[in-house]
C-alpha cells in the first residue's frame, strides 16, 4: 500500500474534499425529507455533461462543466418552484420524475455517442483514479466558498429545512432561499459528479448524514460523526479497491453501504443498553447559533 501512496493520494484527497461539504448538505436533505433530490440533481448534471460530450467536448472540459452547471441551475429552479406551503403533489414525486427522465435522456444521448456504454459507466461511478491535483484544489476552493456562504446564511437555510412552517410565518421568502440552497447544492453536485460519478455523490451526501442521525441530535455532533464516517469509508474503500484490484468508485459506494448496515444495528443496541437516547424526530432551532438544537418530541 505504501508504494501506491503517490498514485492513490489524489483520489483519496478528492474523497476528503467531497466529504467536507457533502455531509453538511446531506444533513439538510435528510431534514427536508427529499432524500433523492441529490440523486436527481446529480443525474441532471450528468445529462448536461453527456450532451456536451455528444457535441465534441471532453467530459473534463470547461464547456462540459458549464453546460452541466446550466442544467443543474434549471433543476434547482424547478425544485424551488415546486415547493409550496400546501402541496397537492409530494415534492418527492417531482424529484423522482426528474431523476427518471434525466437518466433515460442520458441513455438516449449516449446511444448516439461513441463508446456510449463506457460513458454511462463513467457518469455512474466516475473515475477517481484519473482526477488531477488541479481539479481537487479548484473543487476545494469552490466548496470552501460555498461553505462560507452557507455558514453566514445558516439561520435561513436551517429554518427552512427544519421548520418550513415557521419560515413562512416569519415572512421569509422561502422560494428565493430554496433556490439559493439548490443552486449552491447544484454547484457542489456538478463538481463532484465530474470527479466521482452519480452513485458516489449520492453515497457521500446521504449515508454519513443518515448514520449520524442514528447517534446524535445536534447539528455539530452529526457533522463530526458524518465527517469521521466519510473519512473512514474513503480510507477503507480506496484500500480495498487497491488490494483487490476493484473499481475505486464502486468499491467506496459499497463500503458506505456496509457502514450503514453496521451503524443501524449498533445504534439500536446502544439504545437498548442505555448508552444512547432515542432518536429525535423534529429538531428545534438554537437561538444562539441560529442552528439546530437538540430536543424535541420523540419518534
Amino acid at each position: 500500500m505504501v508504494e501506491a501512496f503517490p498514485f492513490l493520494a489524489v483520489p483519496f484527497l478528492a474523497c476528503l474534499v467531497i466529504t467536507g461539504i457533502h455531509v453538511y448538505l446531506g444533513i439538510h436533505i435528510v431534514a427536508r425529507e427529499v432524500i433523492f433530490v441529490d440523486l436527481a440533481l446529480a443525474q441532471v448534471a450528468a445529462l448536461g455533461a453527456v450532451i456536451a460530450f455528444l457535441f465534441g467536448y471532453d467530459l473534463h472540459s470547461g464547456g462540459a462543466y458549464l453546460l452541466s452547471l446550466g442544467f443543474t441551475f434549471v433543476g434547482a429552479a424547478l425544485f424551488a418552484l415546486t415547493r409550496t406551503r400546501r402541496r397537492r403533489v409530494s415534492q418527492e414525486a417531482i424529484i423522482g420524475i426528474v431523476y427518471a427522465v434525466s437518466a433515460a435522456a442520458v441513455v438516449l444521448v449516449l446511444d448516439r455517442a461513441p463508446q456510449g456504454g463506457e460513458q454511462i459507466r463513467y457518469t455512474l461511478v466516475g473515475s477517481l483514479l484519473t482526477v488531477t491535483w488541479t481539479e481537487v484544489w479548484k473543487t476545494a476552493v469552490l466548496y470552501a466558498a460555498i461553505g462560507a456562504f452557507h455558514y453566514f446564511a445558516r439561520g435561513k437555510f436551517i429554518l427552512i429545512s427544519v421548520h418550513p412552517d415557521e419560515a413562512y410565518r416569519r415572512g421569509v421568502p422561502v422560494r428565493l432561499w430554496d433556490f439559493l440552497f439548490y443552486a449552491t447544492f447544484g454547484l457542489v453536485v456538478t463538481s463532484a459528479v465530474q470527479m466521482a460519478g452519480v452513485l458516489l455523490v449520492f453515497s457521500y451526501l446521504i449515508v454519513p448524514a443518515v448514520c449520524a442521525t442514528y447517534f446524535a441530535d445536534r447539528l455539530w455532533t452529526r457533522l463530526t460523526i458524518g465527517w469521521a464516517l466519510g473519512f473512514a469509508a474513503s480510507v477503507a474503500g480506496i484500500y480495498v479497491s487497491y488490494a483487490a484490484d476493484l473499481p475505486t468508485g464502486a468499491t467506496v459506494v459499497c463500503t458506505f453501504g456496509l457502514s450503514l448496515l453496521v451503524c443501524g444495528p449498533l445504534s439500536l443496541l446502544m439504545r437498548r443498553a442505555g448508552l444512547l437516547r432515542a432518536p429525535e424526530r423534529r429538531l428545534r432551532l438554537s437561538p444562539v447559533l441560529g442552528g439546530i438544537g437538540a430536543t424535541s418530541e420523540e419518534n
